[in-house]
Parts: structure tokens; C-alpha cells; sequence
């Protein structure tokens, strides 16, 4: 194998900065030595630590010289050791990009030999003459060969020898051994000696369950007995532990007539709920948290379809702030377009981009938007690059570390975008690149997608899906992407854990492929995911399951469902404290379920809980390292950023793990080792979790990120580049032809409104179970579901009957004339 890697593309690098990828500066791993340890714990598993026992090639045994990039530099050992007679020099005295490491040497004889779902402590004395310089890992994966991994630590300036210590992460799955040193990516010089790398000895026994067994291994539910009182479908943590639950009309026809729009705040200390005059009707608006911790809440509807069905949503252009503190709200510069159910993603320097919805005449906006953090207000368009594509209706638009934008496939109501269904959007090069791999592209309506923890390792994980506009039964498929990849493409994961169904008499468990949308995924402290929710049909049949995902396995483990239906216009999402709150529910009767769930995970019943006793700052810059103490060692500290969901879309959820060291005279004063590049975290409120080794979480202390406007560009000039979604298959699309608009179907929300009031949704297909294997219901068979879903009587608008539930044209739906004439 070539010493020289990654490498990336000069040709890209001249193109678009952008297209570079940003440092890891401050990445996964690092995670804290529990308790003070001898210096020696265990074996050194680092053949030739010293660099006493020359090798070939100038260089010592069992260490290579490695890096890319156009640079001048040397590898020298040299007798200004910490112990012995050698050390080892890295220098670079010009560079215009790329890096040198000394690493250990890929070869079975010296890479020390790993164990799976293992750590290892690293350390190593250095000076350093430049502050770019970083400990690098790497490692074999059994069948994929040699990879870049991670960067663990970044080197401060140091005149004199000091040491510095990590912890690695987990070892992923099929590696059998790693290769780690010092990578040096700016002009000065790193001199290194004494190398130690140990086995970290397996986590204790885990203590005794404070609940019942059945609890204890799968968490548990409860129904609070105060209702929300509103029909939210919108649900924001607030950096002060509130939940913001914004519901406009709530999708109720009758409260927009009347301009009735509401809001409530829902306080987790004591239960209670306060509503929030609420200026327009931010029903499937958009909504993102700020930097400074206000919401901005973008766009909304203007109006719902009308009677016979000609006319579908449409979306206005208004634009709003909300602010936590006097929880008002308070509006903004209009957007360019409207944008009914809208996108919305928060950049690395504060900027928001939103693309796709629905125009004020109902048709599909093309149009993109960037709401500008400095200026504190949407762009006008000729200030915005523009592709003129439509994404759809809340397409899933992750932030990638280079300041890319991966669209996932996940979206809401019929298909995806055109080709492969999944793409990356480069905002500087505006260019699109599809992305391949993604299963049933045409059946991920209103699945979920998320970023895995921590964000650092770039997996991202779609779960399950459907289609309203055929409306078969939602299917159990999952996805996952590894962005670090040079051409990076979806695989498939596993299937998704079967529960119950309701099929409108009564739960009875799913078979087959009956899968679920609708489903939420939610980011939980000890870094699993929770899915839950979910409904096999458009706006009926709840789904009740859920289960834990874990990105080390990528398995899942089924626990305790969620005793409330929760589909459409339901969600789900992390508190402070550590548990997860679930509301919504609106079928496709029009009802609403106004009961809120909590669900208690299995960490919280494996007796007490860690406390981060001190903080001393909540005002954190990129690149910093603070401090914190805690009551009692602990094993890892990560920053989640707030839930800001709807309907299942909640692209800006993050995880980012944060590389520990400890105090070795107390063993619970604890430095935090803050990431460096804003596209990893962009700037905001954060919750601060310390884990213990049993995955046992603190209660949340609330931090903001931030640092200068600039820094995400100065991040792009001096990154430790690695060859990062570099190579995709397919070359970039360019822009369309400037355009005003795309064209979208009035029934594009999966309902025929020839029944009903606006807030009624009648299927325009009905299910296979309906239909039969003749393709086509007959009306007792439509009638027959109808009933057993709750639809009651329904009002035919208009003179057309499409659906053939009218057949005695009385002007209401499956009277008994109508089910006798079929």
C-alpha cells in the first residue's frame, strides 16, 4: 500500500473551496480515562515506542512516513529525545495544501492488533512549533483494506516536551488493527517520542435496574394526564428546556376561517403549558433554530384546497422569529416565494438555506433561499445561487462537513426528486451530484433520515417509508450512507423491527414486509438512536413499534411502543433530562390526538446519574478546550443539538462526541476538546451530556457555539484535508433554465377532496387490502374502510363523485342507497 493518502483531486481543490474537505480537527474518540492510572496499566501494544531500533529508508522500525498534497517537508529522528536517544521530526517549511504524518507501519508486524467494540488509551510526549498538528488514526478493515479513521486530538504549540492523551473510540466491526501517529498540516515542525497505546480494561458490570426487568431492558411509557392544547405539529426545544409546540390552524379549516392560530409552550419542570398569541398560520411552515437560540419559522399556509379539489395548498411568504425568552413572536423581511412545507438547514457560518413547498398558487417553488446570519434577514434572490430545481416538500437537506448539502431521499407525500432520489447539493459550485444505492426510491414518503452519532463519522440513516399517491403498505426498508467514502453510495440496512398494526379493528402484529411512515428518529445521549411511531398507510393504521438503533452494530433492538398513535403530524423528540416526548396524531378523519407520551430509556434505570458539578463557561468557541467537573468519573461527553422536527424531517439534529481528557489527581476534572469546524456543529444552543462507562447520561447543561462569521472559510484554507465524497459516479448537474415554477398536482397531499371539509382526507387510492387483487374497490369495500376508520359521514362537494361513494347522489357519502347500488 502507498504511504501517500488520501489524496484529493487538485483539480476540485482549485475549483471550489467548498469542494475541500474541512479538518476533523477535533473528532470522535477521545474518550475520558475514567480513574487515575498508573502510567503503565497495561501492555504497550506499540512496537518500537522509542524510536531506539532503526529501519530503512531514514525512517525507524515499524514507522513510515505518510501525506499528500504540494509541500515541502522532512522526517528526521533526532537526539532531542524525552527518554533514550531518539525522537522523531516532522516538518513542513512551505505548504499550499495537504499534510505528513508519521504513522505506524501498515503491515501485521508492527499495526498493533484490535478487538472490536474495544478502546484504546493513546499517548505520546511532542513539542510542536506550529498549531496545526493533530494525532491520526487509521484503520484495516477486513474487507475494504487500509482507511483513514479519525483525527482524535489536535497538538497545542508546546516549547517543551508534554504529554498528550486520547481515548479511541469504539472499534468498528470487521477492523483487526490500527495505525496512528501525528499528522502535521501547517508550517513548523512536531517532535514525538515515547508512544504508549493500551487495551482499555471492559466497562464494569452494570448496576442493579432501579425498575422492573421488562423495564429495565426495553424503557418504558407513560401518557401525562395533561393534553396539549393545541394540534401541534411542530415541536422546537427551546435552550431554556422548553418545548415550543406550534400548531397555526392546526390543519383545522374552520380555525383558519376564523384567523384562530395557535402556539403553546410546554414547560417539562412542572408540566405545564402556556399558549402564544400566534400572528399567521404556521401550519407546515418551516422552522430552524438560530444561533443566538431564537426559532425562525419560515412560511406556512395561505390557504387549503378548495371544495371540489381544483385547488391545492398554498403557501405564503411571511417569515417570523420566535424568541424564547419574552416567547413572542416577531416577523421578518417576506422570503422571495412561498414555500409550503419547506426545508430548512442552518449553515457552518449561521446562515439558513431553504428549498422546495408549495407557491401561493399552489404549484412547486423552485425558487432557493438563504436567510443571511449577518444581516439578520432572507436574501434577495440574485444575492442567492439558484439551481431552479424543485426538492419537493420538506426534503431532508443535511449539513455535510464541508459545507455541502446531502439530500437523503427522505421527503413528504408522493415521490422523490427525479434519477436516483438521493443527491448532494454543492451551494459554491451550485452544482447537484446524484447519489446512488437508495432502495424503492419512489417509497420514502415521509420516512425519516438522520444524521448517525457522532456527526463527525458522516452515516447517515433513512428509516422506512411509503407512497400516498399508490398507497401500498409502508415498507421496513432502512439505508445507510457512509459520506467519508470517495464515492459514497447507499447500502442497505437492516430491516426494521416488526410491532403491531391497527388495520381499523383492533393491534394485530405486522407480517411480511408491513413496515411503517410516518416514524421519528431521535438522537438519545448514549449515542443509539430511538425510531418510533409510524402508521402502514397514508394517514391510518398506526404502527405501534419501536426499537433502538446502535451505529456501532448498525442493529436494532425492538423496546417498549409508544401506547399512542402516532402518524401523521405526530413527533418525537430528546429533552433535556434524557427522555423522549411524543405528541401528535392526526388520521386521515380529520381527528387529533391531544395525549402526550414520555418515554423513560433503559439508561435512566440503571441507578444514579452522573452531574456535571461545574461549567465554567456556557459560551464556547470552535477549537476551544473546556473544562467541567463531574461528580463521579464518566466515560464519554457529546453536544446534541435541539429537536426542531415536523413530520417526521428533522435535518439539523446532531451529535457531536467531544475528545475527553482527564485530570489524573481527581479523575473528574474534565477538559472538552471543542471541534474546530462549524460544519460539524453548526453555531447554536447545544445540550452538554456526560456518559458514564454504563451509557448512563446527566441531565443536559445548555452551551452555545459560536465563533467569528469567518471561520468557516479560514477552516476551508487550513484544513487537514481528507479525500471526503470526492469521487462520485456521476458528474455535477448544472443549474436549469431560470424558471418561475414546477408544476404539482392539487391532490398532492394523497387525498380526493370531493369528501369532506379541507382537514378530511379521503385516499385517492385506497389500500391493496381495499382494492383486491381486481385493482379496483368496489364502493361497499371504500365504505367498509371508511367506517372502520372512524370518516362518519361525509359530504360529497361538488357534482363529481370520482371515488363512486355517492351512487344515490344524495349528496353524501356510503348512505345505506349508497352501499345497496355499490
Amino acid at each position: 500500500m502507498s504511504p501517500v493518502r488520501p489524496r484529493v483531486s487538485p483539480r476540485r481543490f482549485r475549483t471550489s473551496r467548498r469542494t475541500a474537505l474541512l479538518a476533523l480537527l477535533a473528532l470522535t474518540g477521545g474518550l475520558l480515562f475514567a480513574t487515575e492510572r498508573p502510567a503503565m496499566a497495561g501492555a504497550n501494544l506499540v512496537k518500537n515506542p522509542g524510536f531506539e531500533t532503526p529501519g530503512t529508508d531514514g525512517m525507524p522500525y515499524c514507522w513510515e512516513r505518510s501525506g499528500w498534497g504540494d509541500n515541502d517537508f522532512s522526517f528526521d529522528t533526532v537526539t532531542d529525545a524525552h527518554s533514550g536517544t531518539a525522537a522523531l521530526r516532522v516538518e513542513l517549511t512551505r505548504r499550499t495544501d495537504g499534510d505528513r504524518k508519521a504513522l505506524i507501519t501498515e503491515s501485521a508486524q508492527c499495526a498493533p492488533a484490535v478487538v472490536p467494540e474495544r478502546q484504546y488509551d493513546l499517548s505520546l510526549w511532542y513539542r510542536s512549533t506550529t498549531p496545526d498538528a493533530a494525532i491520526t488514526l487509521f484503520r484495516h478493515d477486513t474487507t475494504a483494506g487500509w482507511q483513514y479513521w479519525t483525527d482524535l486530538k489536535t497538538l497545542d504549540l508546546s516549547a517543551g516536551y508534554q504529554r498528550a492523551e486520547v481515548r479511541t473510540p469504539v472499534i468498528p466491526p470487521g477492523t483487526d488493527r490500527i495505525t496512528w501517529g501525528v499528522s502535521v498540516y501547517g508550517t513548523g515542525s512536531v517532535t514525538t517520542d515515547d508512544y504508549v497505546m493500551e487495551e482499555v480494561a471492559p466497562p464494569p458490570v452494570e448496576p442493579e435496574c432501579t425498575g422492573t426487568a421488562e423495564e429495565c431492558a426495553n424503557g418504558r411509557w407513560e401518557v401525562l394526564p395533561t393534553e396539549n392544547p393545541v394540534r401541534s405539529m411542530h415541536s422546537v426545544v427551546l435552550h431554556n428546556g422548553k418545548v415550543l409546540l406550534i400548531a397555526g390552524s392546526g390543519n383545522d379549516p374552520e380555525m383558519f376561517a376564523a384567523g384562530t392560530f395557535t402556539s403553546a409552550v410546554y414547560d417539562p419542570a412542572d408540566g405545564s403549558y402556556r399558549t402564544v398569541p400566534t400572528p399567521d398560520d404556521m401550519f407546515c411552515s418551516g422552522h430552524v433554530q438560530l444561533s443566538d437560540g431564537r426559532v425562525l419559522v419560515m412560511s406556512g399556509n395561505k390557504g387549503y384546497p378548495s371544495a371540489d379539489g381544483t385547488v391545492g395548498y398554498q403557501g405564503f411568504k411571511d417569515s417570523y422569529v420566535f424568541d424564547p425568552t419574552t416567547e413572542t413572536y416577531t416577523r421578518t423581511n417576506d422570503m422571495n416565494d412561498g414555500h409550503w412545507y419547506p426545508s430548512a438547514t442552518i449553515m457552518g457560518n449561521g446562515d439558513v438555506l431553504s428549498f422546495g413547498g408549495l407557491r401561493e398558487d399552489s404549484s412547486g417553488s423552485v425558487t432557493a433561499e438563504r436567510w443571511s446570519a449577518a444581516q439578520d434577514k432572507w436574501l434577495p434572490t440574485w444575492q442567492v445561487n439558484q439551481t431552479w430545481s424543485y426538492w419537493g416538500l420538506y426534503p431532508s437537506m443535511i449539513l455535510m462537513q464541508d459545507g455541502r448539502l446531502f439530500y437523503s431521499g427522505s421527503h413528504v407525500f408522493g415521490n422523490g426528486t427525479p434519477g436516483t432520489g438521493s443527491s448532494v447539493y454543492d451551494y459554491d459550485a451550485n452544482t447537484v451530484t446524484e447519489i446512488a444505492g437508495l432502495q424503492n426510491k419512489d417509497e420514502r414518503d415521509q420516512s425519516a433520515s438522520v444524521l448517525l452519532p457522532p456527526a463527525q463519522d458522516q452515516r447517515v440513516l433513512t428509516i422506512g417509508g411509503g407512497n400516498i399517491d399508490s398507497n401500498p403498505e409502508a415498507n421496513r426498508l432502512t439505508d445507510l450512507i457512509d459520506l467519508k467514502q470517495p464515492n459514497p453510495r447507499y447500502t442497505p440496512g437492516p430491516l426494521l423491527p416488526q410491532g403491531t398494526v391497527d388495520l381499523g379493528d383492533g393491534p394485530r402484529p405486522a407480517t411480511g414486509a408491513q413496515g411503517k411512515m410516518y416514524g421519528s428518529a431521535v438522537l438519545l445521549p448514549d449515542g443509539k438512536v430511538l425510531e418510533t411511531g409510524g402508521a402502514l398507510h397514508n394517514r391510518a393504521n398506526p404502527v405501534h413499534e419501536s426499537s433502538l438503533f446502535d451505529p456501532v452494530t448498525d442493529t436494532f433492538d425492538p423496546v417498549a411502543a409508544d401506547p399512542e398513535a402516532r402518524g401523521y403530524h405526530s413527533s418525537a423528540f430528546l429533552l433535556p433530562d434524557g427522555r423522549v416526548m411524543t405528541t401528535g396524531d392526526n388520521p386521515g378523519n380529520g381527528s387529533w390526538n391531544h395525549r402526550v407520551s414520555l418515554y423513560t430509556p433503559p439508561y435512566l434505570l440503571k441507578g444514579p446519574r452522573p452531574r456535571i458539578t461545574s461549567l465554567s463557561d456556557d459560551q464556547w468557541l470552535y477549537g476551544d478546550t473546556r473544562r467541567i467537573t463531574v461528580d463521579r468519573p464518566i466515560a464519554k461527553a457529546e453536544l446534541i443539538r435541539p429537536a426542531a422536527v415536523t413530520h417526521s424531517s428533522d435535518p439539523n439534529q446532531r451529535f457531536v462526541d467531544l475528545p475527553l481528557s482527564v485530570d489524573g489527581n481527581d479523575g473528574i476534572t474534565v477538559d472538552l476538546n471543542v471541534t474546530s469546524n462549524p460544519n460539524l456543529a453548526p453555531p447554536g444552543w447545544y445540550m452538554l451530556f456526560a456518559v458514564d462507562a454504563n451509557g448512563v447520561p446527566s441531565v443536559a447543561e445548555w452551551v452555545r457555539l459560536g465563533g467569528p462569521p469567518a471561520l468557516a472559510d479560514k477552516a476551508v484554507e487550513s484544513a487537514h484535508v481528507h479525500d471526503f465524497a470526492g469521487e462520485p459516479a456521476k458528474s455535477p448537474e448544472k443549474p436549469r433554465k431560470k424558471r418561475t415554477s414546477a408544476p404539482v398536482s392539487p391532490r398532492i397531499a394523497g387525498c380526493d377532496r370531493h369528501y369532506g371539509s379541507a382537514n378530511v382526507c379521503v385516499p385517492t387510492v385506497f389500500p391493496e387490502t381495499v382494492r383486491g387483487s381486481t385493482k379496483a374497490a368496489t364502493t361497499k369495500a371504500r365504505c367498509d374502510w371508511l367506517a372502520a376508520n372512524d370518516y362518519g359521514r361525509l359530504r360529497v362537494n361538488g357534482g363529481d363523485d370520482p371515488l363512486r361513494l355517492d351512487p344515490d347522489g344524495d349528496g353524501l357519502a356510503c348512505g345505506k342507497g349508497d352501499v345497496r347500488r355499490r
